[in-house]
């Protein structure tokens, strides 16, 4: 039984990309056993995958005693692969402290941190722009495997229990207002929301996320919830899995609504959607909406609400 440790401790996004291919690898590989290196705000996310038979938890903010026992913990057990999805210092230091037969990473990883790989997976034929999938599926030849993509993933969707059961239906869509960074938020959900709210009779709308925004004034607030500060890992997984629709930033529930196969908007405006968008890109569910010049300040919320329209025609 092949033994192989993961390191890809972050983002929610990097890591649901990295659950995909670690999935193909399982459905190629018989019997592999897979354990990986995650931050702790994450570990909810592969608890309820059935990618994964371990997690080791990885924290970030913990200082450098918590950082040297967790090297230790790394290093109790002999792999029979590591493989370093990450391709950062931190990633790097915990490769080589692993005993393994084969250190695989990344040939454009960062910090030296190529100096604790015995192979390193190479660049797709569009290089350092391709899209992040891509790039991790090279890994799978180094390993005998066929670069790509095979079954999807598996999750507990067990609904949490803070979840109301009438906020749910299948004309829900899901707001995701916010992004791990400024610079890719969108700021008209408020007035996005209120007109769809206005010029629909049917559809609801969740806003979720993990920090507290404020509601926009609505006259038929009936069909708005406001969930955001309140969606943690285990909400997450259950609330895309039931939506009709997902619209969001560039960031991490994109990845996941894709994973899940679930349609969605995508909203970019100075990253490319070539590289970070839904995978795969030429899915007919999936639906990217780019700012003009990359400037989410002229995006307005009339071309957001039509790409919205266009995409639950699609589904009809």
């Amino acid at each position: 039984m092949p033994d192989i440790l993961v390191i890809k401790p972050s983002s929610l996004g990097d890591i649901v990309h990295g659950l995909q291919v670690i999935q193909s690898l399982r459905d190629q590989m018989d019997g592999c056993r897979i354990s990986w290196v995650v931050r702790d705000c994450f570990a909810p996310l592969l608890n309820k995958c059935g990618t994964v038979d371990e997690i080791i938890i990885y924290h970030r903010y913990g200082g450098w005693r918590k950082f040297l026992s967790l090297l230790r913990e790394i290093r109790e057990h002999e792999y029979d692969t590591v493989i370093d999805f990450q391709g950062l210092a931190r990633s790097g230091l915990m490769t080589f402290a692993s005993r393994s037969k084969q250190k695989i990473g990344r040939t454009d990883a960062r910090e030296f941190t190529r100096l604790a790989y015995g192979k390193k997976a190479p660049l797709p034929e569009g290089g350092k722009h391709s899209h992040a999938i891509e790039i991790l599926l090279q890994f799978l030849p180094l390993l005998h495997c066929e670069p790509r993509l095979s079954s999807g993933l598996e999750f507990n969707k067990n609904k949490p229990s803070n979840i109301q059961h009438q906020i749910l239906d299948e004309n829900t869509l899901l707001f995701f207002p916010e992004s791990q960074r400024s610079e890719k938020e969108w700021d008209k959900y408020p007035s996005l929301t209120e007109k769809i709210l206005k010029e629909s009779n049917d559809l609801s709308i969740i806003w979720c996320g993990v920090s507290r925004l404020e509601s926009p004034t609505l006259t038929q607030s009936e069909r708005f919830y406001n969930l955001t500060g309140e969606t943690g890992i285990e909400e997450l997984i259950y609330l895309i899995t039931n939506a009709r629709l997902i619209v969001a930033n560039d960031s991490g529930p994109i990845h996941l609504a894709a994973a899940l196969g679930v349609s969605v908007v995508a909203i970019f405006g100075p990253t490319q959607p070539e590289r970070f968008g839904p995978y795969p890109l030429d899915d007919p569910q999936h639906h990217v909406i780019r700012a003009p010049g990359g400037d989410l300040g002229g995006l307005d919320s009339k071309t957001v609400f039509q790409g919205i329209m266009d995409a639950l025609g699609q589904l009809l």
